[in-house]
């Protein structure tokens, strides 16, 4: 589920802030000239001090909390960091968020804008809180459906009211809000060409090792090494190791010292450029989770400060690419063909 300094709201955000004219809870403020009125008043100043972000949409809630350092993390996914691109975006799109005009103050009347109450049933509104340091809301917004444009170059737009008002209002202004945390963290986790893997040694807990080697050539590819004494193996299930490390993404993650699952062994990959990769597999039911060590130089430390302390769940058919069994990587046997139906009695 890595960051930078809550100034991330930039020197446009910023700039964009110091005309603000507050937005009183009687009604909006004064016009600004030749543009709609902000919504908040200095808000990017006062986000210096957001400390929470909070967003409730359906069934779905998410938290994001500022840590030392000025990194954004997700508490409930064992603290790991959000992309400080999508705090970004979101908390500049808020000082930046303009009221076009006034819609309906019925209350029965807000569902129609997705205005509803988050908490309601059936409710397609979310509810946005920021937060500072004591738990006080700098905005709490409740945020409803987005209008479409066909027109190019035309401002996104959306209803918004505040939280606890019932006065509804048809925002320009782009306003992302996620509750799944899958679309908050960076999911990528390596993509390294199967053409740099020299040799995968595989050691599992359960079976003897099995090394794989690169064979010669540009177009070289994995065939096995040890043991010397083994039948053929079937190409596409070597190349599958070898691409193991291809667009590697994660599905969930944890602290490393809290990796569920039993050991089912680790792969030792060589790769060019004196990188090596280790990678130690559990698995639980279904699931397998993985640790990832790089050594080398550089690349092995820009790689480590990712991976350092945490476990990442991947897809269940990483297994096989990570840690093969001698079977698994031999070819599938053809099926026997039917045997022939008996000839009728003449």
């Amino acid at each position: 589920m890595q960051r930078r300094s809550l100034l991330i709201l930039g020197g446009a955000a910023l700039a964009s802030a110091a005309a603000v004219v507050a937005l009183g809870p009687g009604g909006p403020p004064p016009a600004e000239t030749g543009a709609a009125p902000l919504m908040f008043r200095d808000l990017a100043t006062r986000l210096q001090g957001a400390m929470r972000i909070e967003v409730v949409r359906h069934a779905q809630s998410l938290a994001v909390q500022r840590q030392p350092g000025d990194s954004w993390v997700l508490p409930e996914v064992a603290g790991y960091p959000v992309r400080p691109e999508k705090v970004r975006e979101l908390l500049v799109g808020l000082t930046e968020l303009r009221l076009v005009e006034p819609r309906t103050a019925n209350p029965e009347m807000l569902e129609r804008l997705g205005l509803q109450d988050p908490d309601k049933p059936g409710s397609t509104g979310a509810l946005l809180r920021v937060l500072d340091g004591t738990g006080a809301p700098i905005v709490a917004l409740v945020v409803g459906r987005r209008r479409v444009r066909t027109q190019g170059n035309v401002p996104e737009s959306v209803y918004v009211r505040r939280a606890g008002e019932t006065q509804s209002w048809l925002a320009e202004g782009r306003l992302p809000l996620d509750a799944d945390a899958q679309l908050w963290i960076d999911r990528d986790l390596a993509n390294l060409p199967r053409e740099r893997v020299l040799r995968v040694r595989v050691e599992r807990e359960d079976a003897p090792a099995l090394v794989l080697a690169k064979g010669e050539g540009p177009d070289g590819r994995l065939a096995l090494a040890e043991p010397a004494a083994a039948p053929p193996l079937e190409p596409t299930r070597l190349d599958a190791v070898a691409n193991a490390f291809e667009f590697l993404t994660l599905t969930d993650v944890q602290r490393a010292a809290d990796i569920p699952g039993t050991r089912l062994g680790r792969a030792r990959y060589t790769l060019t450029d004196n990188l090596g990769i280790t990678v130690t597999l559990h698995e639980q039911g279904e699931q397998v989770w993985v640790l990832l060590e790089a050594s080398g130089d550089a690349e092995a430390e820009r790689l480590n400060a990712r991976w350092r302390g945490w476990a990442y769940q991947l897809g269940a058919w990483k297994r096989r690419a990570f840690l093969p069994t001698l079977e698994e990587l031999r070819p599938e046997e053809a099926p026997a063909a039917p045997a022939p139906a008996p000839r009728p009695a003449p």
